[in-house]
């Protein structure tokens, strides 16, 4: 009867080196989300300017997305065409916003190696 109920054992390999290549693998990911938070601190604090209708109306934007300045020249500012107005600044904000976006997208590439990453 011994011998019988050892056959479905299976013998270990390898003595614990598993442990050793999850807890570097661990290590490795503590450091990279390291790098993120300081390069998503670095980001934050970034600004890009924009500008549309040939520089009537600039906008700046910061790496949280938020609106710092926005400027219009006074000789744009037409009672009766409001629309052209409200068009150049969504057009410098809309700018902005994908400026941001995209130095965003390249920071994280560079960290990330190009791996898609959910949620980054």
């Amino acid at each position: 009867m011994g011998r019988g109920m050892r056959a479905g054992r299976v013998k270990k390999t390898g003595g614990g080196g598993g442990k050793k290549a999850q807890q570097a693998q661990i290590q490795q990911l503590q450091e990279m989300q390291k790098q993120m938070e300081s390069m998503q601190e670095e980001l934050e604090e970034k600004e890009v300017s924009t500008s549309a209708g040939g520089g009537v109306v600039k906008a700046t934007i910061n790496g949280k997305k938020e609106i710092v300045s926005l400027t219009i020249d006074p000789d744009v500012v037409d009672p009766d065409d409001v629309e052209t107005l409200q068009d150049l600044v969504i057009a410098a904000v809309n700018e902005g916003m994908r400026q941001i976006d995209e130095m965003s997208n390249n920071a994280y590439n560079s960290l990330t190696g190009g791996l898609n990453i959910p949620g980054l």
